[in-house]
């Protein structure tokens, strides 16, 4: 270990009693002559030494002032986070208006080309009323002109009947429904039977019977069928598609003819609905159908 030699002990004192000489004449009042110079001295002395020290420390004056500055910037980004999940809401309603939209465009054009008059619904709720396990609710009732018996369509076919209604809303007991029957025609001939619900679950190919009263009717898969129409149009108007035919259950000797039919209708997805409030003038037939690439125009 190197020992301090009296030289530089010497030195260190010099330097002392002129620090102390100039903090004396550096407190007098006035422009002080000496203490000008002297500070003048001091500063081409440690000028160098004072920007140094600038130039080093700037970077930690720096690192602290975004350390204060760090809560503000922690709330700018949840503001960002918040107005980011705020536009994606958006964006998600703009999407389902536009699957909206897009249903409601296939409603009016089924609904014209059957004639059907009709008030456009949402199925707001999926009910489970006493006897029966597949309904929906919808957001119109006796003050929009909705009553018992009417029927309800979307953009693809049957959906179902109308069972209860109030002021504000109605109950709809879906074709699917195990206590579900509606007359119906196959498409291009003139036989009919009943299309009736099944005990299956709802799901997109839940499958309906189809009953044809005449045992000897040629059926085949991929033949549709389309409602027969009821009386006054209530429950059912004539010429809505159904579905199509998926397979023929093959029973000799039976007095009629079953057949499993897809309805055309994904009951497990509804969401715009109409309700048929007045029935066409004149039976559709197969007009509302839409055409059938793998087998033509009928």
């Amino acid at each position: 270990m190197r020992h301090d030699s009296p030289r530089a002990r010497t030195l260190l004192a010099i330097l002392l009693a002129v620090c102390l000489a100039l903090l004396v004449l550096d407190s007098r009042a006035g422009d002080n002559p000496v203490g000008v110079g002297a500070r003048a001295a001091g500063a081409i002395a440690f000028g160098p030494l004072s920007s140094a020290v600038a130039t080093v420390a700037e970077p930690l004056s720096s690192f602290y002032t975004t350390l204060t500055r760090a809560p503000g910037a922690a709330r700018h980004i949840e503001d960002l986070e918040r107005r980011n999940a705020d536009l994606a809401a958006e964006v998600e309603a703009l999407q389902a208006d536009g699957v909206r939209s897009a249903e409601l465009a296939d409603l009016f054009t089924l609904s014209g080309l059957g004639g059907y008059e009709i008030v456009p619904a949402q199925a707001v709720t999926r009910a489970t009323g006493q006897g029966y396990s597949q309904t929906i609710t919808l957001d119109v009732g006796e003050r929009d002109g909705v009553a018992a018996d009417m029927t309800v369509i979307n953009g693809e076919g049957l959906v179902g009947r109308v069972m209860d209604v109030t002021s504000r809303t109605s109950t709809v007991l879906l074709l699917t429904d195990s206590s579900a029957s509606v007359g119906a025609r196959m498409a291009g001939s003139k036989e009919i039977g009943v299309v009736s619900g099944s005990s299956h679950a709802i799901t997109e190919d839940a499958p309906l019977n189809f009953e044809l009263l005449d045992a000897t009717a040629t059926v085949k898969t991929g033949d549709r069928v389309v409602t027969l129409g009821s009386h006054d149009g209530a429950p059912f108007v004539p010429g809505v598609p159904v579905g199509k035919v998926r397979s023929v259950e093959d029973t000799p000797g039976a007095l009629s003819r079953t057949a499993l039919v897809t309805p055309f209708v994904d009951v497990s997805r509804l969401d715009v609905v109409g309700v048929v409030v007045a029935a066409p003038e004149t039976d559709p037939r197969d007009s509302v159908l839409p055409d059938d690439p793998s087998k033509g125009d009928k």
